[in-house]
C-alpha cells in the first residue's frame, strides 16, 4: 500500500480515461496501485457516508482521501459507464462531498 500511495501521488496525473488506460494498462502494476488506492479509500468513505466513522473526526487529519478524489473525479463518470456500475466509487465521491462542505465551514 504504501508503493501504491507513493506511485499514486508521484505519478497518477492525468486527466482523461484515454492517459489513464496508457498509464494504467490491464493487468499492468501500475493499474493494480491504482485499484488498491481507489478501493481503499471507497472502503474508507463507506465508513464515513453510514456514520461508522464520525466525519468531523476524520476530515480533521484525513487529506489523502479528497487528494485522492480529486485526482480520479474527472474520470469517474467515464468509468462507471466502462463498468456499468453508476455507483462505483460513489462513497468516495460522497465522502469527498461532505469533506468539501466541511472545509468551506
Amino acid at each position: 500500500m504504501r508503493q501504491a500511495r507513493d506511485w499514486f501521488m508521484k505519478e497518477f496525473k492525468v486527466k482523461t480515461l484515454e492517459e489513464a488506460g496508457q498509464l494504467c494498462p490491464e493487468n499492468s502494476q501500475n493499474n493494480a496501485y491504482l485499484r488498491m488506492i481507489t478501493s481503499y479509500w471507497d472502503m474508507v468513505a463507506s465508513m464515513i457516508t453510514s456514520d461508522v466513522l464520525q466525519p468531523e473526526l476524520f476530515f480533521q487529519s484525513g487529506y489523502e482521501m479528497i487528494g485522492c478524489w480529486e485526482r480520479i473525479r474527472d474520470l469517474v463518470p467515464g468509468i462507471r459507464q466502462l463498468f456499468g456500475n453508476p455507483l462505483y466509487l460513489k462513497n468516495l465521491e460522497d465522502a469527498a462531498t461532505m469533506y468539501e462542505a466541511y472545509l468551506e465551514k
